[in-house]
């Protein structure tokens, strides 16, 4: 079965600035600032947007992140349990939200 999402496409995402290439370069020199070594480390940070891949489910961003947090030194015991911190967080967020819904239910229910 053929993806919607084809892996090669990963290595053409530089080209998403061929018609824009100062918004372009304005968006990779901030990425690779995000992504230096800071208060956080590297490897750190690639965990962190493995999460957030998951979270956005985006194919390209769990790709090129399992391959940084691999290529950092993180395990995949790591990975995974960043992933499960990604879904609490998701599944707390939706739960949460749930207060408006009953708030407006019982507002409505009067």
């Amino acid at each position: 079965m053929q993806s919607y999402y084809d892996p090669s496409d990963l290595a053409k995402f530089g080209d998403i600035g061929k018609d824009a290439p100062e918004l372009a370069g304005k968006f990779f020199d901030y990425y690779g600032a995000v992504f230096a070594e800071g208060e956080l480390s590297e490897r750190e940070k690639a965990l962190i947007a493995l999460a957030v891949a998951h979270t956005v489910q985006c194919p390209y961003c769990i790709d090129a992140y399992t391959r940084a947090c691999l290529e950092k030194g993180s395990n995949l015991g790591e990975m995974t349990e960043a992933l499960h911190v990604a879904t609490a967080i998701r599944g707390g967020a939706s739960l949460v939200h749930g207060v408006q819904m009953r708030k407006i239910a019982e507002k409505l229910s009067l």
